[in-house]
């Protein structure tokens, strides 16, 4: 099968990835209300066609943060993307690299933050969760300053992890012990392709950057057991003070969904935000990001970078968000699926898709450049 699109590599994901990893990526939480409404508000935005006007030269660059970008785009921070092809993180950030693009690693990835440096030649993105060792968060975000990432994106939606059905019923949550290991390794080696990519060559499976805390303890387990015990639920606006004290550099807070908290990070000082519900994986049945963007960015857009993720498959997706007033978004799980479906080959595959997709909804809405994209450009937006 020869992808045509983005979701096209998720059905290449879904046949190649053992199941307890594709649920992982393509799930979220409870009856994954949000996560269909993702897609459905989108879909639903509705932009005007204009015709007869000069696009022969399309301008689809964009400053974010004092760097250029070829594409107004970025691959968002996903947690245990190096599972889903060999070394995953580096190829996805090597593909971003190509495409002159950022790349957001996790602070749970499969690979480190050294590694991913090694491999790049330009600064990348580190995400970062309110953790409750702040000794080890000190820790982490001085190896993203000394890997030079250029900037920081502090996830503020995931207090504690959202309940998801699909990961019990896959074999991921919910199946501690021998058990749940032995119908893991047995997904595994039934998918012979993803058992030699990533089983055998793609070792070791350290769990990248939180490997030092969890010891020798680096079954999935092990990790999720350090996830639910670790992350800090007492977290407040007052500990951004905590992060500006131990950061140099623009400060992005993901996971705003409501203009009284972007309001909150505006007059705290962060340099950016992105409207998100996690992608439908935390809080079930909250609004689509394509209802909540249009109020935020009208509310703090002067004061702060307003970015968005949630339910973007396509360049025309891209281009509605920018409509609806962001002025970037975050590709999630677009590309992991390209990942999984192809390694860096399909990553870098998956955005000339989006790139040529964009072209045509420019052409098509009268939008030479990106500044020129935004409301006028929307017949019908999401009620």
């Amino acid at each position: 099968m020869k992808a045509a699109s983005a979701l096209d590599y998720r059905a290449l994901a879904q046949r190649r990835l053992p199941p307890f990893l594709f649920e992982y990526i393509d799930g979220g939480s409870y009856a994954e209300v949000t996560l269909r409404r993702n897609i459905a508000d989108l879909e639903r935005v509705a932009l005007r066609q204009r015709v007869l006007t000069d696009v022969s030269s399309l301008d689809l660059s964009v400053e974010l943060f004092g760097r250029s970008l070829a594409l107004p785009v970025a691959l968002a921070p996903i947690g245990l993307a190096g599972m889903n092809a060999r070394r995953g993180e580096v190829q996805a950030a090597r593909a971003a690299e190509a495409a002159g693009i950022p790349f957001c690693l996790s602070t749970v990835s499969a690979c480190p933050l050294d590694e991913v440096a090694r491999a790049t030649s330009r600064p990348f993105w580190f995400q970062l969760y309110m953790i409750r060792d702040r000794g080890f968060m000190r820790e982490l975000m001085a190896q993203a300053q000394e890997a030079e990432c250029s900037a920081l994106v502090f996830t503020v939606d995931m207090p504690v992890p959202g309940s998801r059905y699909r990961d019990y019923r896959s074999g991921l949550a919910g199946a501690p012990g021998a058990a749940g290991a032995l119908r893991r390794f047995w997904q595994g080696v039934t998918h012979p392709r993803w058992a030699w990519d990533v089983g055998i060559h793609g070792r070791p499976h350290q769990l990248g950057n939180v490997a030092p805390v969890l010891g020798k303890n680096t079954g999935l387990e092990d990790f999720f057991a350090w996830m639910r015990s670790n992350f800090d639920p007492s977290v407040t606006w007052r500990d951004l003070d905590f992060i500006r004290a131990n950061w140099r550099g623009p400060l992005i807070i993901k996971g705003i969904l409501d203009v009284e908290d972007a309001v909150e990070a505006a007059q705290l000082g962060a340099d950016g935000i992105v409207v998100s519900n996690h992608g439908g994986r935390q809080l079930d049945g909250v609004p689509s990001t394509a209802a909540a963007l249009p109020s935020i960015a009208q509310a703090v857009g002067d004061r702060l970078t307003v970015l968005a993720d949630g339910g973007i498959r396509s360049g025309l997706d891209v281009v509605r968000m920018l409509a609806l007033g962001a002025r970037g978004v975050l590709l999630g799980r677009a590309w992991v699926y390209a990942l999984a479906g192809g390694g860096q080959a399909g990553v870098s595959h998956m955005l000339r898709l989006i790139e040529a997709e964009m072209r045509v909804a420019m052409a098509l809405t009268g939008a030479r450049t990106i500044n020129a994209i935004d409301g006028s450009r929307v017949a019908r937006t999401v009620r």
